[in-house]
């Protein structure tokens, strides 16, 4: 039997299933492929460091990875303004579509969270959320907030150089400084420009509804789901060009801050930095009273190291800072000159004074507690107190050395003598006198000590 037409059949058929399986790679190449995945960001809490290092790699993660959008959940009071600069960068350069969406509802994007709404490539809120509030706040130097103009004429001038303006040139450079960043972030994205001043200005800030009636933001959506319906075919403009969105079937991949972010959370809370400060003095201090204890130096000087990394990216009022460290001076001295308290006293004072002013609480989330300041106090003065009372104590104390020791001890005399003889003191022989009689073995008192000499009398029972 001939095989040769069902194997050139075979062949045929072969061929195209291959040219099919071809045409639909090729077609699935030109489409966007439906049920492809998408990061979802968490930005909750103030906005610092550990969230801006979170953030940015986070968006190089999903670029590396191919994944067609970002979806970026912010609840936020604000933060610092260099972590927030960093991050709004890096939305700027991302080649994946960046979706801010203030969620869940009463959430909010205060101060820092208005520019990254402003920076994203779409911007979304969820009802009953609101941003603004974005006047940039001198902390550290002044301890003062920036004074908004009363007008946008007012702050036009200021701006231009044509009036002084309110509030000191710092203030009005800081002011001015934010003012044309969000206006150039709101003009990138075609969104409200004189909103987006005022916000920075005068603090002024608009609820979702009202957001999205005055250009400000581009959607109001009650989840997450509905958002994505309505971004389904949306256009948005990255650097690389105008991409069309396709989110109909779009798997989110829910990204968690990790150990890292976690670790640098923690040692930037300024609750945190404080403690380790105090552990890193103290530890110093026990170190120098006992050379060669080693842990306490050694732990005292992570925690100081740790201590000073925190305070580099925390707002430090350095005036705060030095009255900490001369309220430690003066606790110190206390132990070595004799003040009665007078100096401990002064060294608490201005310790706690410091930790008041240490960091101010312009912006939010970057305070120390009171409770903790206040805690910290009564510590020191428990030991102050307790210091204090053991000098006292031992200033009551019966002398038990020296010339002064030996008037209160018992002697023993070795062989009974008239005049002068040995007697012996806690093991000790000593020369010495008696104007009565002693016999060997009796129990003397001493009463006079010359040079290496010791008067006695028989101590009466």
């Amino acid at each position: 039997m001939d095989t040769t037409p069902l194997m050139a059949r075979v062949r045929v058929t072969l061929a195209v299933l291959l040219l099919l399986a071809g045409s639909l790679v090729l077609l699935d190449g030109w489409a966007e492929p439906r049920g492809s995945s998408g990061v979802l960001l968490p930005v909750s809490g103030p906005i610092g460091p550990a969230t801006s290092d979170f953030f940015v790699r986070t968006l190089r993660g999903a670029a590396e990875q191919g994944a067609s959008l970002v979806i970026v959940t912010i609840d936020t009071p604000g933060g610092l303004d260099s972590s927030m600069r960093d991050m709004v960068q890096a939305i700027l350069a991302s080649p994946v579509p960046v979706v801010a969406y203030v969620s869940p509802s009463g959430a909010r994007a205060a101060s820092a969270g208005t520019f990254l709404v402003y920076a994203s490539h779409v911007a979304a809120m969820a009802p009953a959320t609101n941003l603004g509030a974005a006047t940039p706040v001198q902390i550290g130097g002044s301890g003062g907030s920036v004074q908004p103009a009363d007008d946008e004429k007012d702050g036009k001038d200021a701006e231009n150089g044509k009036s002084g303006g309110p509030g000191t040139a710092l203030e009005r450079k800081s002011v001015n400084d934010a003012a044309a960043y969000i206006r150039s972030l709101a003009q990138l994205r075609d969104r409200n420009l004189e909103w987006a001043e005022t916000a920075v200005r005068t603090g002024a800030s608009l609820p979702a509804d009202e957001a999205l009636a005055a250009g400000v933001v581009d959607l109001v959506e009650p989840d997450l789901a509905r958002l994505l319906q309505a971004l389904d075919g949306r256009t948005v403009k990255l650097q690389s060009g105008e991409v069309v969105l396709h989110t109909t079937g779009l798997v989110l991949i829910d990204v968690q801050p990790d150990w890292r972010t976690e670790l640098l959370s923690l040692i930037t809370n300024p609750n945190v930095a404080y403690l380790l400060m105090l552990i890193g003095i103290y530890g110093l201090l026990l170190e120098g009273y006992h050379p060669g204890a080693l842990v306490p130096g050694v732990v005292g000087a992570i925690s100081l190291l740790l201590a000073l990394f925190a305070f580099q990216v925390l707002s430090v009022n350095y005036a705060g800072l030095a009255l900490i460290a001369l309220g430690v001076i003066l606790i110190v001295a206390e132990t070595f000159v004799p003040s009665f308290g007078a100096l401990g006293l002064g060294g608490i004072v201005a310790f706690v004074v410091g930790s008041v002013m240490l960091l101010d609480d312009g912006v939010p989330g970057f305070s120390i507690a009171w409770q903790l300041i206040g805690a910290m106090a009564l510590v020191g003065s428990a030991v102050l107190l307790a210091i204090l009372s053991y000098a006292v104590r031992a200033r009551r104390r019966p002398v038990v050395s020296g010339t002064e020791g030996l008037l209160r001890e018992q002697a023993e005399a070795l062989a009974g003598f008239d005049r002068q003889g040995l007697v012996r003191v806690h093991g000790e022989t000593w020369s010495a006198t008696s104007h009565a009689p002693i016999h060997a073995g009796q129990r003397l008192r001493i009463t006079k000590v010359h040079g290496l000499t010791l008067e006695v009398e028989p101590e009466q029972d």
